[in-house]
């Protein structure tokens, strides 16, 4: 099968020719017809990841798909060949540029009635990232007020869908793509090219962050006093080593790159907190709810033919998209 994968850290993609995967007991074959482009992709390319991931090369890149299963293993319980799903494979099992993948049960759930699969593959990514940030770790409740940075981008378009589905008020920063994030739902827009957002934002609930650095170093400020800031794009800090398990010498070293973070998380007596998505089917069952009843709906930018991958991800490394950019299999 042909797969878009790196063969060393920092290097651009080629198309390349790999076996057909085999599966489990316990887990599909599903043939790919859509998968979507998300930062995370550029990360995992460039190596920003080598400490909270290992790979082998050459590596295939993607994090989320939409298909058909076509083989299922002998354990297999909730689907059966022939059912359009969609996901996020578990970390270890990534790699959705590709015809073809092998994925367990638990990781996928069945593709939304009302949605294509360009749609239905632009979710499983942000849609879980959205979800296990406001839902688990943040605790979004009617009336709390968040910000939630880079509204026009995949995370962001989601997030405040999301938000004002379970009562927030939502202030997003954006710059040209002002009137997406307010047809989305947001409350307060703030164009980041004309004004700074934490000099008009304070005493809020919640932060998700997408953008790291000096973003969401001036987040904490726009807290009150027990509010919660989660990240996608910070540093990881000894909390969330421990809490993932990794070995002490991985804790110390997040401690130590993360000390500014716990600063002034200490400063404005806040909670500050790493977010490394998670897989789960489950969770995509109560995503597919929202979708299918259009409590939320996809976002996207740009649908490109996988053979024009390289270009997709050159556009996705822009930053300009707004939305998901999708690469069409089938």
């Amino acid at each position: 099968m042909k797969a878009l994968a790196i063969e060393n850290y920092g290097k651009n993609p080629n198309f390349l020719d790999f076996p057909m995967p085999k599966i489990n007991n316990d887990e599909v074959l599903v043939e790919i017809y859509a998968a979507s482009i998300n930062p995370l992709d550029t990360k995992i390319r460039k190596g920003e990841l080598k400490l909270l991931l290992k790979y082998k090369m050459p590596l295939i890149l993607g994090n989320d798909f939409s298909g058909k299963i076509v083989e299922v293993g002998t354990s297999v319980t909730k689907f059966k060949v022939g059912d359009e799903v969609y996901g996020r494979p578990r970390a270890n099992k990534m790699g959705t540029f590709t015809e073809y993948i092998s994925v367990n049960q638990e990781d996928i759930a069945l593709k939304p009635k009302n949605l294509s699969f360009e749609e239905a593959a632009s979710i499983p990514l942000i849609g879980l990232t959205s979800y296990q940030a406001l839902h688990d770790i943040l605790r979004i409740e009617k009336g709390h007020k968040i910000l939630i940075h880079a509204g026009s981008g995949g995370v962001g378009t989601f997030a405040i869908q999301l938000a004002k589905h379970m009562g927030a008020f939502v202030a997003t920063t954006a710059s040209d793509g002002t009137d997406l994030v307010r047809s989305l739902g947001a409350d307060e827009v703030i164009n980041y090219k004309k004004e700074r957002f934490e000099h008009s934002i304070r005493d809020y609930n919640a932060v998700l962050d997408t953008i790291g650095g000096a973003t969401l170093e001036k987040s904490f400020v726009t807290l009150k006093k027990g509010g919660k800031l989660v990240s996608i794009s910070g540093i990881p800090n000894g909390r969330f080593a421990k809490e993932n398990g990794f070995s002490s010498f991985k804790k110390t070293l997040f401690s130590i790159a993360s000390y500014k973070l716990t600063k002034l998380e200490k400063k404005h007596n806040v909670q500050y907190t790493f977010l490394f998505m998670k897989h789960s089917g489950e969770q995509l069952e109560i995503l597919t709810e929202m979708l299918e009843s259009e409590v939320i709906e996809p976002t996207l930018d740009k649908i490109f033919l996988f053979e024009d991958a390289q270009k997709a991800l050159e556009y996705a490394e822009t930053g300009r998209a707004k939305g998901k950019i999708i690469l069409k299999l089938k």
